[in-house]
């Protein structure tokens, strides 16, 4: 085999080492920093998981009326509901968020789930694997209409009335 080829193939090979040890730096450095940010709107109240409120009452008038669940359609906690109560919702792998997932494609701090004018809207705090609100990635504060699937690695959420 000629030397040039060789070389060629050398520097090449470096190169593409180098990449991926950036590559691998800066996917770390990302999730570091995202444990550092601090708690959402107050001190983390735990799971706002309840039973279904006889008679709806108790709903915060900035709170949309139209959903009043966020309900795990699919993940380790299938089946559980959370009660809308007109106060952002955390989503990620950090203890202090209002909804814990452990699961390896989700961020420490993946999404929000926030009412904003009337409605209830999904933001992507910086994950790795990203939001999605259907089929479609979130790389904004998103309004989330009922039925449609917000997708956090193996998990997926739902509004629901």
């Amino acid at each position: 085999m000629p030397e040039i080829v060789q070389t060629v193939a050398r520097f090449g090979f470096l190169v593409l080492l180098w990449l991926f040890v950036f590559a691998a730096a800066r996917t770390i450095t990302r999730d570091l920093l995202a444990q550092r940010r601090p708690a959402t709107a107050g001190p983390a109240a735990g799971p706002v998981s309840a039973p279904p409120a006889a008679g709806g009452r108790g709903a915060r008038p900035q709170a949309p009326q139209a959903a009043q669940w966020l309900v795990v359609t699919t993940g380790e906690l299938q089946g559980r509901r959370f009660v809308l109560s007109g106060q952002p919702i955390s989503i990620g792998r950090a203890p202090d968020s209002t909804i814990v997932i452990r699961d390896d494609f989700a961020s420490n701090r993946h999404a929000r789930v926030r009412p904003q004018d009337g409605q209830w809207v999904v933001e992507d705090l910086g994950s790795t694997n990203g939001t999605y609100l259907g089929r479609a990635r979130v790389t904004a504060p998103t309004p989330v209409p009922l039925g449609v699937p917000i997708r956090i690695g193996r998990s997926s959420f739902e509004l629901r009335p």
